[in-house]
């Protein structure tokens, strides 16, 4: 059965999800912010700002109307950047939608002032009794937008809210598992980011595979002590929404948040690689709110800490790394 499903945010990552709905045959509208760059979108039929090289079908409607991209719609894919993601909210609050339809965040952020997820961001704006899910995991724009092989995680509070989502995304390509921890799903979406930061700072200083594996090693262990204090499963961060993303968004090329670590070991400011840089790295407003996180639960969260210093504070990533390797010794932790 086609579904009609309103993209809110036509960057990179929601301009592959309309290509991949449309493709699974569902009417797919795509809201982009600006009248003149929505124009742009509808007369070349590709995001030559965020996704290169992928075309959008005809099929696939183009709007800067938010009444007329959610009109009837019963999916509302939000995938905007997390620091507007209460803007979008008001218009939809204003709206009035359908009790039945269903919201999905794709955006793996945390506010930076109330430390809410995404999920309690939605909630806490357009009420408690909305069918909402969230959808995370290894899935970069640039490869979902070319067919590359990906599987995903969906999650939901309600198991047939999931398993629906389920069904319309799920394709030949792109492969849906679903899930009922929506914070640990959230969280390791977000969490990553920040030691993806961390890793491409390592890269940007030329240390070798050892340091790198002791960083994406240690990294999941604060990742999973940060999770599993707020009531996340530690199974959750042991998949796809947390190891797996872990190592695409520390690894890949496309990686925006290890791009900004890599030039940051290189010895650019933040301040300047922000400014030249078209699309988001979440891992950069989220560290703070991780920061913050670490000291509300007392969670000890050593690279965490150092990664907010040297972005926040001008540390060194010099004396970063020395602050680490000359902690206390102590036992390894699972988490």
């Amino acid at each position: 059965m086609a579904e009609k499903i309103a993209i809110i945010g036509a960057g990179g990552w929601g301009t592959a999800l309309a290509v991949l709905l449309d493709e699974n045959g569902h009417k797919v509208t795509l809201y982009e912010y600006f009248d003149k760059y929505a124009a742009r979108l509808e007369k070349q039929r590709e995001n030559r700002k965020f996704l290169p090289g992928v075309k959008l079908k005809k099929t696939v409607r183009i709007t800067a109307s938010m009444p007329k991209a959610v009109n009837k719609a019963d999916i509302v894919v939000l995938a905007v950047p997390s620091k507007f993601v209460t803007l979008f909210l008001k218009q939809l609050k204003e709206l009035k939608i359908d009790k039945k339809t269903v919201f999905l965040s794709v955006i793996k952020g945390l506010d930076t002032a109330t430390l809410e997820r995404m999920s309690e961001k939605i909630h806490h704006c357009l009420g408690k009794d909305i069918r909402l899910a969230v959808l995370s995991g290894p899935s970069h724009a640039e490869e979902v937008g070319k067919k590359v092989p990906t599987a995903v995680i969906i999650a939901s509070k309600n198991s047939k809210t999931a398993k629906y989502l389920q069904k319309v995304f799920s394709s030949g390509y792109f492969r849906v598992y679903t899930s009922r921890d929506v914070l640990g799903v959230e969280l390791g979406g977000a969490l990553k980011n920040v030691i993806a930061i961390s890793k491409g700072i390592l890269d940007g200083m030329g240390l070798g595979d050892n340091t790198k594996a002791a960083l994406l090693t240690r990294g999941m262990a604060e990742m999973k002590r940060l999770a599993v204090c707020m009531g996340a499963k530690p199974e959750t961060l042991n998949g796809l929404a947390g190891f797996g993303d872990l190592i695409v968004t520390c690894m890949s090329r496309h990686s925006r948040n290890r791009s900004v670590g890599e030039r940051i070991g290189r010895g650019e400011k933040l301040s300047g690689i922000i400014k030249s840089m078209e699309m988001v790295a979440e891992g950069v407003t989220t560290a703070e709110a991780v920061y913050k996180l670490a000291r509300k639960t007392k969670i000890e969260m050593p690279i965490v800490e150092e990664t907010y210093a040297v972005l926040k504070k001008n540390k060194s990533p010099k004396t970063a790394i020395n602050n680490l390797m000359n902690r206390k010794l102590k036992n390894e932790e699972t988490f």
